[in-house]
């Protein structure tokens, strides 16, 4: 039996934005993104929000309503810094906190400064976390190995240009490739590169051979693909999971 995945819908790219921080340049970041189709994951501190420059919880649900929100630590703190305990804290009740708040259950995360180590990996893992994303931008589109370590294509400010090509004219037949794009919405307004956020979004939008999906949506389809269930000769195939697969098996189209 011959088999090959594809993303929903038989789609054979994907591409997913991940912004940190909460301040209240998410405000236009998400009118973007909604305006021209696409899905992102902010990750917020807790502790800080409603601060003066920061984003209310009070306006979380309604602003975050077709995007994922998840956690960066309840004040921003470097993790690989803290005592066990305090680390804990940081992401537990920035969890609770973020949950209270939506009525969402929150199991993505981003590491502060891009810190971690094993012993973090090891407590977001116990904490109930699907997935981390780190700032070690991998320049490519591939398939990540490790959720808890997860590398991001690029950041924003390389995705504009020949990046953007390059995924766009990715052959159909190839294997799948992710977009994996991050940053912080107030380096648009530092940096005055709005204009140049906007373009990006609308010559990505409405491509019919790209999945526009959030950080957990990526990790839940991956992880139902992955837990595809084969008899031992190869012959048979079972999706075990809720999350309904795509795949092409002996040439045929096939949702598992």
């Amino acid at each position: 039996m011959s088999f090959r995945l594809f993303y929903p819908e038989f789609k054979n790219k994907a591409l997913t934005f991940s912004y940190d921080d909460g301040q209240v340049f998410d405000r236009r970041l998400v009118e973007i993104f909604n305006r021209y189709g696409l899905k992102a994951t902010f990750h917020l501190n807790s502790g800080i929000l409603d601060s003066e420059g920061f984003l209310t919880k009070e306006e979380l649900s309604t602003l975050f309503e077709r995007h994922e929100i998840a956690c960066h630590g309840v004040l921003h703190e470097f993790p690989t810094h803290l005592a066990q305990e305090r680390l804990v804290r940081e992401f537990y009740q920035d969890r609770l906190t973020l949950e209270e708040c939506t009525g969402r259950i929150i199991r993505g995360c981003s590491y502060a400064y891009g810190e971690y180590d094993e012993r973090v990996v090891n407590t977001l893992k116990t904490l109930g976390f699907a997935y981390c994303r780190t700032v070690d931008s991998t320049g490519n589109f591939s398939v990540p190995r490790d959720f808890l370590r997860w590398t991001p294509s690029c950041h924003h400010n390389d995705a504009f240009g020949e990046m953007a090509d390059r995924f766009l004219n990715t052959p159909h037949f190839s294997r799948l490739s992710l977009f994996y794009v991050w940053g912080h919405s107030f380096e648009f307004d530092r940096e005055h590169t709005w204009d140049a956020m906007e373009a990006f979004c609308e010559r990505m939008h409405g491509q019919a051979d790209v999945w526009y999906t959030t950080n957990i949506d990526y990790v839940d389809y991956m992880n139902a693909a992955r837990g595809l269930l084969f008899s031992a000769d190869g012959t048979r195939v079972q999706n075990l999971s809720s999350i309904p697969v795509y795949a092409e098996i002996d040439g045929e189209p096939r949702i598992l």
